[in-house]
C-alpha cells in the first residue's frame, strides 16, 4: 500500500534561460504536514503549480495521490485543494454564498451547513451574509482558506496561506491544520514564516538554488547543529538559525 501522498523525483523546470528547478527530489507521507522553505524566487510556488497541474514540468516523475500529474491531471485535481498566495474569492457574493458555491461544485450534500461550520471555525459567522467586497484583507484570507477545506480533500496545498493574518488567527489556523493532519489529510505548506514550519510541520525541506538541500524532521535538523551556550544556559538553535546557516554554507561553496 502506498504510504506517500506525493512523490517527486528528478524534477526540472526552466523559464527560457532561467533554470528554476534542477533535479528536485522529495516524498510526502500520507497524513503528514510537509513544509517547503526557501528564499523568495527559490521555486516554491513553481513546485506547487506543478504538483497541482497548473504548470507542466520539463522533466521528472511527479505523482500526487498515486496519479501522475502529466498523464492523469484530472484525477489529481479531484484529489486536492489549493489555497494560493493570492486570495481567490468572488467579491460580489457573500462569504456564505462563496462556500456554498464551492460545496455545490464538489457535489456535496448539506452545502449550507458545511458553509456555516467553516464560517464559524474561521471567525466569519457574523460576516456570513455580507458581500466579500466589504471584508478586510485578513477576512479575505480566512475565507479563502476555508474554501480550500470544503469537502475534506485528501491533500491540501497551502502556498503561504497565513500572509496578512493577525497572530491570533494564525494560531487558530495552525490548530485547524494539525487537526486535519490528525484525521489523515496530507498538508503541503510553503511559508515565509519559519516559526510556522517550526510549530506545525512533521517534516521540513529547504529549497535552494533549484534543489532540495535538506529534508528532515525539526528534531533531526537541530541535531546537526550544536547548541549555543551563553552564560552556561543551553540555547537550542531555532529553525531560522538552521535555515540561514544551511543557505550560507551552500552559497560559500
Amino acid at each position: 500500500m502506498q504510504n506517500n501522498s506525493i512523490q517527486v523525483k528528478g524534477l526540472h523546470k526552466s523559464y527560457k534561460q532561467l533554470y528554476v528547478l534542477k533535479g528536485v527530489d522529495f516524498e510526502v507521507e500520507k497524513g503528514s504536514i510537509f513544509a517547503l522553505l526557501g528564499s523568495n524566487g527559490a521555486g516554491k510556488t513553481t513546485i506547487v503549480k506543478i504538483l497541482t497541474t497548473l504548470l507542466k514540468q520539463d522533466r521528472g516523475i511527479v505523482t500526487v495521490n498515486g496519479f501522475d500529474v502529466a498523464s492523469k491531471p484530472n484525477s489529481v485535481r479531484q484529489s486536492i485543494s489549493l489555497a494560493g498566495q493570492f486570495v481567490a474569492v468572488d467579491e460580489i457574493l457573500t462569504g456564505r454564498e462563496n462556500l456554498i458555491m464551492i460545496a455545490r461544485l464538489r457535489h456535496l450534500k448539506n452545502s449550507r451547513q458545511l458553509a456555516d461550520d467553516l464560517l464559524n471555525r474561521f471567525g466569519l459567522g457574523n460576516a456570513a451574509d455580507r458581500r466579500v467586497s466589504t471584508y478586510s484583507g485578513g477576512m479575505h484570507r480566512r475565507l479563502d482558506i476555508a474554501m480550500s477545506l470544503v469537502g475534506d480533500p485528501p491533500i491540501i496545498f497551502l502556498d503561504e496561506p497565513t500572509t496578512g493574518l493577525d497572530p491570533e488567527v494564525r494560531i487558530e489556523f495552525w490548530r485547524i491544520v494539525k487537526a486535519l493532519a490528525g484525521n489523515g489529510t496530507t498538508v503541503f505548506l510553503t511559508t515565509q514564516y519559519l516559526d510556522e514550519a517550526e510549530q506545525i510541520a512533521d517534516r521540513i525541506a529547504i529549497l535552494h538554488q533549484g534543489k532540495i538541500i535538506v529534508s528532515d524532521t525539526l528534531v533531526e535538523l537541530k541535531k546537526r547543529f550544536p547548541p549555543a551556550k551563553i552564560e552556561y544556559i543551553e540555547k537550542q538553535p531555532t529553525l531560522e538559525d538552521i535555515f540561514l546557516s544551511i543557505i550560507g554554507k551552500k552559497e560559500e561553496n
